[in-house]
């Protein structure tokens, strides 16, 4: 059957009423790489494709082919995979071949997002049957970080419509297309509109979000439910659905979405060990996210990415190698200590609505994900029963049995031989039928194409998909669940029950944030816009900074004493740098402290502050540094004359991160190849000590940092992280003593890579303070104050406990100082006689408690058995064994004031 659509042409029925489609360029693939136009584009959205053979010439045109058609909907999206990390110039080539009149059409039309036109009406702009090309140069990081290049059409009034699309770096083309090169991938049968006769409810807010989501589901053609199983889901007009971006990020802050708070990097915030406070933080973001999205929706129904509510965070892998780029977005090496702050996250994030998700938070990555990155779309991660069940999946089943965290993140590596997203032993035997998640399960992005592509575990997209959709991974952040329709066509995979199920899931997500309701249903749709970026939050993120700063070293010269300076220099290549506050999936705040400015202002009209870099963070493999550098000279000239010097260094996440390029010495892929302090830094450092003057050195880092040097000989050592928008504010109360640290390490400091064991070898031994045999530099949970906290001797409230039961455990706090300030207890439990290997302790406590001088407290721990649980492999669980044990009470791992010990009774 056929219909005249508005152009005057013959359109299919299907095409006119499917709502959603899916059209791909993969069956020309090769013509198009002959022609010298590079990879192939995806368009997805809410689409209908015309010929205008009748249309007339095009005035100006570049080619006259490209107007020979269109692509037009509401809102659509065109997409290229593949293209390297660069910069690119995106040229749209647009005639208005149809309206004749102003305002007839009028749309908008991004890249990522950047604008490339806001209420473009070509008819005003340049009259109709007129050329008119959009350029603009984007800055593109490759598809396994950011995603695909995507330009995305939006209408205003009428439909938006796309004529061609040209890609260019340098000048050439590297990817193009012309709308008259779409060809639909799905057969009619997936455009077929079900016929459902039964009222509509998916609408009625008085029924159960599982009434309504099988109402809506049931109404949705096989194409329009595979298009929502795409991190970027385009609208179903015909349904009154409007798109949505499941892809944002808030690691420390809402991120890539403008200005918002910026709060100290994920690691800084384990720091903390400060639960509540992790906790208010998440809450905070949540409200700005909201804020947002609020904001965004008002504007335009369909939700773009980075400006929705399902966010990918926390990541709560263990960062049991400090070589990894990615550890700096972790809560540390412990998976106590992260489950503890996971919850905490989760919890603040999605807050206590009985009904509503505040917004939704997502455990990534699951499960043994933690490096090398230039391997991880390949690596398979080998590794003994008890590492995975004591180490790496604790945090996980903590994640959704307390935090009921709504996503979970498959990872890009294979687990057992097996690729995460096809992983039935992680998805469904554990996560959904032992720990009972009920939320959904996002691939990583491009994880799914891995599957067939780099591991090589299949033979097609469609057989890919079809198993990650078997194995309960419901969404795929990327393009190649597009192959779905095919995968139900070749019997692979059924409608009816895996993608039902998958998309229910999904759309569940959108239910419970309340998407589909009303603000008189769920009052988080009334946060308004100027609940972003407020003082208020830019308070919380300077108490934040102040709690994650880690005091490693200090012989007297610190807090400083403003009476005696009169001139301080500032040198170091992160004292002046914000890169160096903000480490990765970072928003853009508004008003960011460096530590320069943070000392200049804290200093005072009395204190005269001088600044030069003096160095490079790092230098490439072709270059090299040395004292005699006239930058170098201005330093060390400048410390000369000043009272004291503040040394800043250490890393920022253009060194350390998420796979990416660089060629400095002792970085590869966003890994570290070697963990020393960069050699231009310590050259540096040295010639400052050299002075004579006082040296304080301040490390921005989201990693552990060796420097054994700088510990024998400089005479205090500031552990500042990646600070966040008011880390120069943070930094300077400590180092002024306006501020008493109290932050512990949550990673240890090893004196040496030569400590390391392989970075491929997932087994923990000798890897963390659990099971490290050497000595480090500064153990975890290491951390001074400037004031003194005696220790009373611990008791427990019995002598041994069931294997199922608990004991409570007290200890008195005194401080003995001359000011207030705050300790950090830390409980831990070691196994005496077990007859299997066990670590040299595990931590399972923590309590952080504020003190006036003088002033004591009791701090009460609640010690579940379960704290000595070991996996056994033969039984194939976790069994908690007869025998003695020691409780260890004190201020770090390796600074331990009172010993218990306890019998697990038979």
């Amino acid at each position: 059957m056929m219909n005249m659509g508005k152009y005057g042409q013959s359109i299919p029925i299907a095409l006119l009423c499917a709502g959603t489609m899916l059209l791909s360029l993969d069956s020309l693939a090769d013509e198009i790489g002959s022609s010298g136009c590079g990879p192939a584009f995806t368009l997805r959205g809410d689409i209908m494709h015309a010929e205008h053979s009748d249309a007339g010439p095009v005035k100006n045109a570049t080619d006259p082919l490209m107007y020979a058609a269109e692509v037009y909907g509401s809102s659509f999206t065109a997409f290229v995979p593949g293209l390297p990390e660069g910069i690119y110039t995106v040229e749209v080539y647009l005639a208005e071949t149809y309206f004749t009149e102003k305002g007839e059409r009028v749309m908008d039309i991004f890249c990522g997002n950047e604008v490339l036109a806001e209420d473009l009406d070509l008819v005003a702009k340049v009259g109709p049957l007129t050329e008119y090309v959009i350029r603009k140069e984007v800055v593109h990081r490759e598809d396994v970080i950011d995603g695909p290049i995507s330009i995305r059409f939006e209408a205003k009034v009428d439909n938006a419509k796309l004529n061609a699309i040209r890609i260019k770096a340098d000048g050439a083309v590297v990817a193009c297309v012309n709308a008259a090169d779409f060809r639909l991938s799905a057969d009619a049968s997936a455009s077929e509109v079900p016929s459902v006769d039964a009222p509509v409810v998916y609408t009625d807010t008085t029924k159960p979000f599982s009434v309504r989501i099988d109402d809506l589901v049931g109404r949705m053609s096989l194409g329009e439910k595979v298009s929502q199983l795409m991190n970027s889901a385009p609208a179903i007009e015909r349904l009154g659905v409007p798109g949505y971006d499941y892809w944002n990020e808030c690691l420390h802050g809402v991120a890539r979405a403008g200005h918002a708070t910026v709060f100290p990097q994920a690691i800084g915030m384990a720091a903390m060990w400060d639960a509540e406070m992790l906790h208010t933080v998440a809450d905070t973001i949540a409200t700005e996210g909201r804020a947002k999205n609020n904001a965004a929706r008002e504007k335009n129904p369909t939700t773009a990415k980075y400006y929705g509510l399902t966010f990918w965070t926390p990541n709560i892998n263990i960062f049991r190698d400090p070589r990894w780029g990615r550890g700096q977005e972790t809560y540390g090496e412990d998976p106590y200590l992260t489950s503890r702050l996971g919850v905490a996250f989760i919890q603040g994030l999605q807050g206590d609505d009985p009904k509503y998700v505040k917004a939704m938070a997502c455990a990534k990555h699951y499960a043994v994900h933690s490096g090398p990155e230039k391997e991880r779309h390949t690596f398979d991660a080998v590794l003994s029963e008890r590492d995975l069940y004591e180490t790496y999946l604790p945090q996980f089943e903590a994640a959704v049995r307390e935090g009921k965290v709504g996503i979970v993140m498959s990872v890009y590596n294979a687990v057992y031989g097996v690729p995460g997203p096809a992983s039935k032993f992680l998805l469904t035997d554990l996560l959904r039928d032992k720990w009972g998640f009920d939320g959904h399960v996002v691939s990583d992005c491009g994880a799914v194409r891995d599957i067939w592509v780099n591991h090589k575990y299949t033979g097609t997209a469609a057989e890919a998909s079809a198993l990650a959709i078997k194995a309960g991974n419901d969404i795929n952040c990327g393009s190649a669940y597009a192959a779905l329709t095919d995968a139900v066509g070749q019997d692979l995979v059924t409608e009816e029950e895996e993608v039902d199920t998958a998309l229910k899931r999904v759309i569940k997500s959108r239910f419970v944030l309340g998407l589909f309701d009303s603000p008189d249903e769920c009052e988080y749709l009334k946060i308004p816009a100027s609940e972003n970026d407020s003082p208020e939050h830019s308070q919380i993120a300077l108490e934040a900074a102040r709690k994650s700063m880690v005091l490693l070293k200090n012989e007297g010269i610190l807090p400083l004493d403003r009476r005696k300076i009169k001139q301080i220099a500032v040198i170091g290549p992160n004292a002046d740098s914000v890169a160096a506050l903000l480490g990765n999936y970072n928003g853009d705040p508004s008003s960011p402290v460096t530590i320069l400015k943070g000392i200049q202002a804290a200093a005072g009209d009395g204190i005269k502050v001088v600044y030069a870099r003096g160095c490079p963070a790092a230098i490439r493999r072709n270059q090299a540094f040395s004292l005699s550098s006239d930058e170098a000279k201005e330093a060390l000239a400048l410390a000369e004359k000043s009272d004291v010097v503040l040394y800043v260094g250490g890393l920022d996440a253009n060194l350390e991160g998420e796979e990416m390029r660089n060629t400095m010495v002792g970085f590869d892929n966003g890994d570290r190849t070697m963990i020393e302090l960069p050699a231009p830094q310590e050259t540096l450092l040295k010639g400052l000590a050299e002075t004579g003057k006082p040296v304080v050195f301040v490390n921005l880092s989201g990693s552990a940092i060796a420097m054994p040097w700088a510990a024998e000989n400089i005479p205090a050592i500031l552990q500042a992280w990646y600070p966040g928008q008011n880390g120069g504010s943070a930094v300077a109360d400590v180092l002024f003593g306006d501020y008493n640290p109290a932050g512990r390490l949550p990673i240890t400091f090893y004196r040496s890579t030569d400590d390391l064991p392989d970075f491929r070898d997932y087994s923990m031994e000798n890897r963390t303070y659990r099971y490290f045999e050497g000595k480090p530099l500064y153990a975890f949970g290491h951390g001074l104050s400037y004031t003194r906290f005696e220790y009373s001797k611990a008791e427990a409230s019995a002598s041994q406990m069931a294997p199922d039961g608990s004991v409570k455990v007290r200890v008195r706090i005194t401080n003995t100082g001359d000011r207030a300030g705050d300790e950090v207890v830390q409980l831990y439990v070691r196994h005496l006689d077990s007859r299997v290997d066990q670590p040299l302790r595990s931590l399972a406590g923590f309590k952080r408690v504020s003190l006036e001088k003088g002033a004591s407290t009791i701090v009460e721990f609640d010690l579940p058995a379960s704290a000595l649980r070991y996996w056994d492999e033969e039984r194939d669980e976790y069994v908690v064994a007869p025998g003695t044990f020691e409780i260890q009470v004190g201020a770090a791992s390796d600074d331990i004031r009172s010993v218990l010990r306890m019998k697990i009774a038979e």
